[in-house]
């Protein structure tokens, strides 16, 4: 096996690595060579499409320059290169894959990993995550070919590099997706924790000429981001919900790294969970807007999703963890909505991708039809469909220290009787009282994943300190 091959590897969504350890300029470069063949090999063999491929980044330390190292390479390989003229979310890549008729994307962002992180996402035709299927090709390419760079000036000058601006489009269809002439004349406070992402101003570009006062916090770009991970989970997000604690705010909304993933705050400085997000989103398309088709979680999504669609009708469909499980739903069948536990959404008659900004302003919507903040809707939400408490807990574990059939030797969790399991992706431990504790590798990072939830606090914390107890053992 070739160096190379070794140290890159696609995990849930992409390949992501350390800067300058594993993520250098040379092995990103053998990689474009690898995605170059398949391009040439695979994609463009059965496509009607010309050979174009749409090329973004993030906010990231050296983001930009990564991307045009890509870009070179991919314009030596014969492959016209569209390439962002600035710092984008990845959601608008995936629009741009589409609307440029392009044979597939790359994305340059390691998304909610740690500041010294950075990654590489491979994009399909329909603008949604690439399938294994995919990545295990591409891996296949690793270096077997020698690679080819081009000049970036010398691209540009003949055409072979173009840039590209992917926002306009991008902002144009957010902006024809919600109703903005039922959201004009609403009078609501609501705040936007960008996270120092790529996500920074499209949320106020979109509601320009409303009456909604929109307040930005963490909207600079800052590679470093706080010396903390750009990741919408409560551990990182102290400055909001302080912010909605003192301030009147009806809705608080945070932004991942490159704006994929949402997390959402009431007044009052109560975090709304991922889970929770998903759930109003499909009460609100299909019950205000009169959206019809499936529901997509995945295996760690909450009972309360299957409340909700079987007193709606609607089909649910679950899946191992990664959005690229749900993508693949989206373009197969009819989905209202998808979503997983770490906030990427995804909704009916866009791309099959997760977009945090439409996310965030499906909620305002929301809120504008149903004339209420966003605490009374989820209070109402939990009233209808029952609550229930969700916890995780990450660890960091060395490689081959967690031995899944070890799990699935548990047969009683706090005195409860485990009735179900499910191991396609990790191990699920069910309940007799519908209360369940899950364990699962993480797909992005070198970690362990605890889930737990519960229809109390105490028992979901008391459930994910029993897992928490059964990792710290390994």
């Amino acid at each position: 096996m070739s160096p190379a091959a070794a140290e890159i590897k696609f995990g849930t969504d992409g390949w992501r690595a350390v800067i300058g350890d594993t993520y250098t300029f040379k092995n990103l470069e053998i990689l474009t060579q690898a995605y170059s063949d398949w391009v040439n090999r695979d994609a463009a063999a059965s496509a009607t499409s010309p050979k174009r491929i749409a090329v973004g980044y993030d906010t990231r330390f050296l983001s930009k320059e990564f991307a045009q190292a890509v870009a070179c390479v991919l314009a030596a390989n014969g492959i016209e290169v569209a390439l962002s003229d600035r710092s984008i979310p990845t959601p608008a890549l995936s629009y741009g894959v589409t609307r440029l008729k392009a044979l597939s994307g790359i994305m340059i962002t390691a998304s909610h990993n740690p500041y010294k992180f950075n990654g590489f996402k491979i994009k399909t035709a329909q603008g949604g995550g690439a399938s294994k299927d995919i990545t295990n090709k591409v891996e296949g390419y690793l270096a077997k070919s020698p690679v080819q760079k081009a000049k970036f000036e010398a691209a540009q000058k003949d055409g072979r590099i173009r840039m590209q601006d992917y926002i306009a489009d991008y902002l144009k269809f957010i902006r024809g997706y919600v109703d903005l002439k039922r959201i004009k004349s609403a009078n609501f406070r609501v705040i936007l924790d960008a996270m120092h992402g790529s996500g920074n101003g499209l949320m106020a570009k979109v509601l320009e000429g409303t009456k909604i006062r929109l307040t930005l916090m963490r909207d600079e770009v800052n590679p470093w981001f706080d010396g903390a991970k750009p990741e919408p989970v409560v551990e990182f997000l102290s400055g909001i919900l302080g912010r909605m604690k003192k301030e009147k705010f009806d809705l608080g909304l945070v932004l991942d790294g490159d704006a994929d993933r949402i997390a959402a705050v009431s007044p009052g400085g109560e975090f709304i969970h991922p889970q929770k997000i998903l759930g109003l989103l499909v009460l609100h398309l299909v019950r205000n807007k009169g959206r019809k088709g499936g529901v997509v979680t995945t295996i760690c999504g909450t009972t309360m999703m299957g409340n909700i669609a079987k007193k709606l009708g609607l089909k649910l469909y679950e899946t191992p963890v990664g959005f690229k499980y749900i993508s693949d739903l989206m373009v197969s069948e009819r989905i209202v909505a998808g979503g997983e536990e770490a906030g990427g959404m995804g909704v009916q008659d866009f791309i099959p991708e997760r977009d945090g900004t439409l996310a965030g302003l499906l909620l305002l919507e929301m809120m504008v039809y149903q004339k209420k903040n966003i605490k009374k809707i989820v209070a109402e939400m939990e009233k209808e469909f029952g609550r229930y408490y969700y916890e995780r807990f990450d660890l960091k574990l060395g490689q081959g220290n967690f031995d899944i059939n070890e799990v699935k030797q548990i047969d009683h969790i706090l005195g409860k009787k485990v009735v179900d399991i499910k191991d396609y992706d990790g191990v699920k431990l069910i309940c007799e009282d519908e209360s369940w504790l899950m364990f699962r590798p993480s797909g992005t990072e070198p970690l362990v994943r605890a889930y737990a939830e519960a229809r109390t606090a105490k028992k979901a914390k008391e459930l994910i300190r029993y897992g928490e107890s059964f990792l710290k053992k390994k």
